[in-house]
């Protein structure tokens, strides 16, 4: 499910998109969450190969877009990130579409 290259130039469609602080979960939390999306068949956009900048990149915006759930998990430091913020904002976006929806998990 996960493609060597993040988006192609054909658009690829997830059933989740997470927006979430690496520091605070990537390596706990959502590696369990992620595993347990891929054994029930959910596939999820991984951003480990996307270098990191001041606002997010066009491949983020696309997966973001072409996600059907948008998962914010919101951590102590997810609101310092502007990364993510710009993330939610975007995610927030498509909320009036009623074929997306956003979910929330607060995680300390």
């Amino acid at each position: 499910m996960f493609a060597s290259s993040l988006l192609s130039s054909r658009q690829r469609s997830y059933d989740v998109f997470p927006s979430f602080s690496g520091h605070d979960v990537r390596r706990s939390f959502l590696s369990h969450l992620r595993c347990e999306f891929k054994r029930k068949g959910i596939s999820t956009f991984v951003d480990d190969q996307i270098t990191r900048s001041e606002s997010i990149g066009h491949e983020l915006v696309r997966a973001i877009r072409a996600s059907r759930i948008g998962l914010v998990i919101l951590t102590k430091n997810y609101a310092s990130s502007s990364w993510c913020l710009d993330e939610l904002l975007e995610i927030m976006e498509f909320r009036n579409d009623a074929r997306k929806k956003v979910m929330t998990i607060f995680y300390d």
